[in-house]
């Protein structure tokens, strides 16, 4: 065998591959040059740990895939038994399969076995052309009896410079929570059991160099890309190995492989950065904007009716509100929950996705021609994977729920699961979501909703989160087949599946429930570490929020929801005259800034004063850029001192001026910064390393800036 180098985008992974066993990571992380076989050997050599006293009297070696037969006393990789035998595995390397074309992703195919434990195992690399590396295990039962499967989780080396760790927590409304924390001996494990991504999920589980920020440091992380059960871990051992990994949390008995049936992890993302989190977001959005169905027209300015009419849906109003939308330049609109028969509050109809005759006597067929006659996209809320008890489709198939048998899982919002993992519940579902899309063909987005937890899911005796997620993404994939012009939107409770698998099969999730502008700024910042802007709803809501009911200003709520798949979730019919020449003007602002917003590079700021936050996106060619600068609250300092603005050429000059088109916050003309009037030309230099000094902003307020190269 040999060792293996591959190089994209400035970050290496060397692989010692010369067998017997698995290969060992020796490198992965920044790019160690250009270096011939021998180069390759020497550095391999260099990295094995030393024989030390009261231990193994070889290294032990730590593959991709740990095991307790190569001397690793740590998590293990693979965790499973044929009947209490074959419970240890000893792989040995049967081939690699390597590919390193010069415009395209290196890939590596591993090929091993345990003879002995009857078990074939392949690995899968990939490194693509932005450094973002991902890998999978497939583990296949060559034996005679049945192997149960219990975990198998990919895991990466990390160097014992990164001394923090930071993943995000959560909850519904409170989405992607950062925490931070020293990386100790032992094991920091994030597990979701929510049978979804869940609100509290990590997205990425980053270690770092100590204080690494948005701007600074040299960082490491993985994604768990499944919308299931599943675990993130940071492990560092007293015998000097730190690992990073992710895979699937298995339930007791939910892989049991028969002879020849094989298993497939997650896919477990990694990317690394020199240049902080933003290096990691970089690479991330690269990769995602990459992708031959990530979308390409321009995202529409969404209309969402929930926080207008809630369950009362009356075909006048709804029409009043399409011809409101129109007027203030919205580009899409959705009908939200309450269109399906018996559905007149949340206690009931989920299952029956039929038209509710008693509300709409000649179907959603007028209020779509009357949208569409606006030019408007037309959307509609779907929650498919539920049902409630009182609902036709409960009454005549209770044996359809993902449930222990005997009992139903205890309530939430009052309703149930539908084991998408029985055929006939599953050709239910497609069949009713098809005829939905067939029978109106004005329909051109779904916002699917999945308002609860998997709790006690079992299929036919046994755990089905594994089997019900795959059915998801079956569903999803054939009805993108069937109806590839349909945009589906993830929602789930708002925040709670948010994952890389999700999006292969959505176009943009719902990052909360919360449309208060202050806690929005907190979640769609922490959720673009992960996703590009384009792919975040982020709606201006009502001056009172309804789930905080917390009140901004309408510039304050539109400056946060101009960064991202803007829209509105607001009664716009009921707003004055006033409102809606500024809000048609920020939706204005918004369709003229979005070629930039939804193509360029994600900056956020480190600034020091914790009232204040910066961010910004910057065009790839750094020729102009937009950023906002919010007091989240009354800072402690008089001035809170210069906003530095990054990701510009430090060479070019450029004119930096509020917004025009929009208010400004009505402080800023009783107390404005002496530049702000007419703007400032400084270089690109300049405004990194000093910035430029803020108006006075009252807490909860934020100024957009506009930033445009000079000749």
């Amino acid at each position: 065998m040999t060792i293996l180098h591959l190089r994209r985008a400035r970050t290496s992974l060397v692989l010692d591959a010369r067998g017997p066993g698995l290969p060992r990571v020796v490198h992965w992380g920044g790019d160690v040059g250009d270096l011939d076989a021998d180069a390759l050997r020497q550095l391999t050599d260099a990295t094995v740990p030393p024989v030390v006293p009261s231990s193994f009297d070889e290294p032990p070696a730590l593959s991709l895939l740990p095991e307790a037969s190569a001397g690793w006393s740590g998590r293990p990789g693979l965790v499973g038994h044929r009947d209490g035998r074959d419970w240890s595995t000893a792989f040995q390397l049967d081939g690699l399969d390597v590919d390193q074309p010069s415009d395209a992703p290196a890939r590596v195919t591993v090929r091993a076995s345990d003879r002995a434990a009857g078990l074939g195992l392949t690995i899968e690399i990939t490194l693509d052309p932005y450094g973002l590396l991902t890998i999978r295990h497939r583990l296949r039962n060559d034996g005679d009896g049945a192997y149960e499967v219990q975990g198998l989780t990919p895991v990466l080396p990390v160097p014992a410079v990164a001394t923090e760790l930071l993943d995000l927590t959560g909850r519904w409304c409170r989405e992607r929570s950062p925490q931070r924390h020293p990386w100790q001996h032992g094991a920091w494990a994030r597990e979701g059991r929510h049978g979804r991504t869940g609100h509290d999920a990590t997205l990425l589980l980053v270690a770092g160099t100590a204080g690494f920020g948005f701007g600074h440091g040299e960082v490491w992380a993985v994604h768990t890309a499944w919308s299931g059960d599943h675990v993130t871990v940071a492990e560092r051992r007293p015998t000097g190995e730190s690992t990073l990994g992710g895979g699937e949390l298995l339930a007791p008995g939910e892989i049991r492989l028969a002879p020849g049936e094989e298993y497939d992890t997650p896919l477990l993302y990694a990317v690394w950065s020199d240049v902080g989190l933003d290096g990691l977001s970089d690479v991330l959005h690269a990769h995602l904007r990459a992708r031959p169905g990530h979308p390409r027209s321009p995202r529409p300015v969404t209309l969402n009716v929930w926080e207008a009419v809630y369950f009362d849906h009356d075909l006048d109003r709804l029409r009043a509100l399409a011809d409101r939308a129109a007027h203030l330049g919205v580009e899409r609109f959705v009908l939200d929950d309450g269109w399906f028969r018996g559905r007149r509050d949340d206690t009931a109809g989920l299952g029956d996705w039929y038209v509710d005759e008693s509300v709409w006597p000649d179907g959603l067929q007028p209020l779509i021609d009357h949208v569409t006659g606006q030019g408007l996209q037309f959307g509609l809320w779907v929650e498919p994977e539920m049902v409630n008890p009182d609902s036709d489709l409960f009454r005549a198939h209770p044996d359809w729920l993902l449930a222990v048998p005997g009992r139903l899982p205890p309530a939430w919002r009052n309703q149930q699961v539908l084991d998408l993992g029985r055929p006939e519940a599953y050709d239910h579902v497609l069949e009713r979501l098809d005829a939905l899309l067939r029978d109106h063909p004005g329909i051109s987005y779904l916002k699917w909703d999945h308002n609860r937890d998997l709790t006690e899911a079992g299929h036919h005796g046994r755990p089905g989160v594994h089997g019900q997620t795959l059915a998801v993404y079956r569903l999803l994939d054939e009805l993108r087949r069937r109806h590839p012009g349909v945009e589906i939107e993830s929602c789930s409770s708002g925040g709670a599946r948010v994952d890389l698998a999700i999006l292969a099969r959505t176009d943009r999730v719902w990052a909360s429930d919360c449309n208060d502008a202050l806690e929005r700024l907190s979640i769609q910042r922490w959720t673009g570490l992960l996703l590009p802007p384009e792919l975040i709803g982020t709606h201006i809501g009502p001056e009172r929020s309804h789930t905080t009911h917390r009140v901004h200003d309408l510039g304050f709520r539109a400056a946060t929801a101009l960064f991202g798949h803007h829209g509105i979730e607001w009664d716009i019919a009921s707003i004055s005259a006033a409102e809606q020449t500024e809000l048609a003007a920020w939706v204005a602002l918004h369709k003229r800034l979005r070629p930039l917003l939804h193509a360029g590079r994600v900056v956020r700021v480190d600034h020091p004063d914790p009232a204040v936050w910066a961010h910004g996106v910057v065009d790839h060619d750094t020729t102009r850029a937009v950023y906002a600068v919010a007091t989240l609250a009354t800072s402690v300092a008089q001035t809170p001192g210069a906003v530095r603005l990054p990701g510009l050429d430090p060479a070019r000059r450029y004119r930096v001026r509020a917004v025009a088109g929009v208010p400004a916050p009505a402080t800023i003309e009783r107390s404005a910064a002496p530049w702000l009037a007419s703007g400032v030309t400084l270089s690109g230099a300049a405004l990194a390393r000093v910035g430029v000094q803020l108006p006075a902003l009252h807490p909860e307020q934020s100024l957009v800036l506009e930033v445009d190269e000079v000749g």
